[in-house]
């Protein structure tokens, strides 16, 4: 269980150091930067936790991008920032890029070897490497519309601890 816990720490740790990187690269401002850190850093650690218990690749990064989507739209109301600045550079650190390298060579292998019989493997490896690169880049989408697409309404400035406030006409 410490081991569990020590690794947890870390990936929180690296996740967050990771979103902090991606963020400066985009041009977050900086004093916003910390919100895209935890909610990578979190959001990372949920799909740790997930996949620690058997739910799965993409229906944990599901639940990651879920948590990130909905607590930019609660950070967007607290740091009057649009929630996108944070939510991206977060959602990076779930990017699925050692499968989608496993895709492009196997294609690649495929294309200057052609589909010999000494491997033939090669065809069904590409093709679940594709599947599940994917699912995870489009549920990385879901998770992060989710959050926009129930909670705000016209603008993060105008969120009221779940209150909206109407523009009144005269």
């Amino acid at each position: 269980m410490t081991n569990f816990i020590f690794s947890m720490f870390k990936d929180i740790a690296f996740a967050y150091l990771v979103a902090v990187g991606f963020a400066l690269l985009f041009e977050t401002p900086k004093r916003v930067v910390y919100v895209a850190g935890l909610l990578g850093g979190i959001g990372h650690c949920i799909r740790f936790i997930l996949l620690y218990f058997d739910f799965g690749l993409v229906s944990s990064t599901l639940a990651g991008c879920i948590f990130i989507g909905i607590a930019g739209i609660y950070c967007a109301h607290k740091v009057h920032t649009p929630p996108v600045v944070f939510t991206m550079p977060a959602c990076i650190t779930m990017i699925p890029g050692l499968y989608a390298y496993r895709t492009m060579m196997g294609w690649i292998r495929i294309y200057t070897d052609g589909l010999s019989t000494q491997e033939p493997h090669i065809l069904q490896e590409t093709a679940y490497n594709f599947i599940l690169t994917s699912s995870l880049l489009f549920s990385l989408a879901i998770g992060i519309c989710v959050g926009a697409l129930f909670f705000r309404k016209k603008s993060a400035k105008e969120i009221k601890l779940g209150k909206t406030l109407s523009i009144k006409s005269e």
